[in-house]
């Protein structure tokens, strides 16, 4: 009797062991607007402010070279 026990539970373990486990996964995708404010001056530091200017002046410069460049005749 207790190897009839025993076997029932091997054979009980294999099985149960062996069966494919099914889940079921669903995949959801949101859709979500941000509103996001525009920069300000107020917003800006004084680095982000000297930058501009910075860039600015540079652009002016780099187009008077191209403009130069530009002029062959």
């Amino acid at each position: 009797m207790k190897k009839l026990f025993i076997a029932l539970a091997l054979v009980s373990i294999a099985f149960g062991s062996c069966r494919e486990q099914k889940t079921e996964t669903k995949e959801v995708i949101r859709e979500v607007e941000v509103e996001v404010e525009p920069e300000t001056q107020e917003n800006e530091g004084i680095l982000e402010r000297a930058a501009k200017e910075v860039d600015k002046e540079v652009n002016e410069e780099i187009d008077k070279k191209i403009e130069d460049i530009g002029n062959d005749d």
